[in-house]
C-alpha cells in the first residue's frame, strides 16, 4: 500500500482500524516419490517434483484495493472476493467492525486473514495487548506496520532505532505466535549516503520481522525488488504483488515485472503468502483484482 498522494489521508485510514480495537473480547481461542520398480535416480527426481509442489504458496488479496466498495458492503466485498478464488485477505482498516463481525465474515467465506496493515502506534504500550488479541480473533499472525512516522526515518540512526524496537516487537509478540513486520514504499529505496534505508533497517532487524516488500513501489521508488529478495533469504514471509510500468491500466502481468524471477525467489525462500495489490485506479476495481488473479492463474499461481 503506497498512503502517498492519496485522496484518504493516512491518519484518517488507520483512525478506522485503531477505532476497531476497542471492541476486542479475548476468544479461546508427500506423496512417495519412488515405487518398487524405480532407479534411485528416479526415486530423486520425484521427491523434488513432490517438494516443489508442496510449495504453492496462497494468494491473498489486500482490501486496500478495494477500501471505497470495502466501505459501501464489506459483506459483499468479502463474498466477490472469495468467489474469484482468493485464499484470504490482508486488513488496512476494519470499517468499524469489531473482530468477532470481521472473523464471521470470512468464516462465512472461506477466507482466512493473511494479515493486518496496523499503524506502529497499535503496537506500542498498552495497545500492544489489545492488538494482540484482536488479531488473535481474527486468526491473523501477520502484524504489518505499513509506514513510519516521520521521526523514524529521517536519519540512518534513526532507522537504526527503529529496528531495535521491530526487534524487540518481534520478541514481545512470539509467545503468542505472532509475528511484526513492514511494508515497502517507494522512499524505502532513496539512498542515504551510500546505503537505502530498506538496507539499514532490515540489515539491522532480526530474522522473525518479516519483510513485506511491494514488489511494485520498490520499482517505482528506484530499486530493485530481485536483489532485495536474494539479499534478503527467507525474509519475505508475505510479499505484495503488484505491477510496475506498462499501461495505466496495467494489472498483475501486463507491465514490466519480471513475475518468474520473483516467484522463482519467493519459493526458495520460503514465502508463506502472496498478496495482491492494485493501485492504479479505474472504474471496476473489483474487475482489476479479478483480472490481477486470473493473469497469476495462468503463470501457475
Amino acid at each position: 500500500m503506497d498512503l502517498s498522494n492519496r485522496g484518504i489521508s493516512r491518519r484518517s485510514f488507520f483512525k478506522v482500524g485503531v477505532a476497531g480495537l476497542t471492541a476486542v473480547t479475548v476468544l479461546p481461542h508427500c506423496a512417495e516419490a519412488a515405487g518398487a520398480g524405480k532407479s534411485k535416480k528416479d526415486a530423486g527426481k520425484g521427491k523434488k517434483q513432490a517438494g516443489k509442489a508442496a510449495k504453492k504458496i496462497p494468494i491473498g488479496l489486500q482490501l486496500y484495493s478495494v477500501r471505497e466498495q470495502c466501505a459501501k458492503d464489506l459483506p459483499a466485498v468479502l463474498a466477490a472476493v472469495a468467489k474469484m478464488g482468493y485464499a484470504g485477505v490482508e486488513y488496512a482498516g476494519y470499517y468499524g467492525r469489531d473482530a468477532k463481525e470481521l472473523r464471521k465474515l470470512m468464516d462465512d467465506n472461506g477466507l482466512v486473514c493473511c494479515g493486518t496493515h496496523t499503524a506502529l502506534s497499535t503496537l506500542l504500550g498498552d495497545n500492544l495487548k489489545a492488538t494482540v488479541e484482536f488479531n488473535k480473533i481474527l486468526g491473523n499472525k501477520y502484524l504489518i506496520v505499513p509506514s513510519m512516522p516521520k521521526e523514524r526515518t529521517v536519519s540512518k540512526e534513526s532507522w537504526l532505532e527503529t529496528a531495535k524496537l521491530f526487534n524487540e516487537l518481534a520478541e514481545k509478540v512470539k509467545a503468542d505466535g505472532m509475528l511484526v513486520g513492514y511494508h515497502a514504499h517507494g522512499g524505502d529505496f532513496k539512498k542515504i549516503g551510500d546505503e537505502t534505508p530498506w538496507d539499514i533497517f532490515f540489515g539491522a532487524t532480526h530474522k522473525e520481522v518479516v519483510m513485506q516488500l511491494d514488489v511494485g513501489n520498490c520499482l517505482e521508488g528506484g530499486g530493485d525488488p530481485y536483489a532485495v529478495l536474494r539479499k534478503f533469504p527467507g525474509r519475505a514471509t508475505t510479499i505484495h504483488l503488484k505491477e510496475a510500468g506498462g499501461p495505466k491500466t496495467a494489472v498483475i502481468g501486463e507491465g514490466e515485472v519480471k513475475w518468474d524471477e520473483v516467484f522463482a525467489l519467493c519459493e526458495k525462500g520460503g514465502t508463506e503468502w502472496y498478496i495482491v495489490e492494485h493501485e492504479r485506479g479505474g472504474p471496476d476495481p473489483l474487475g482489476d483484482v479479478r483480472r490481477c488473479l486470473e493473469n497469476l492463474r495462468k503463470m501457475g499461481k
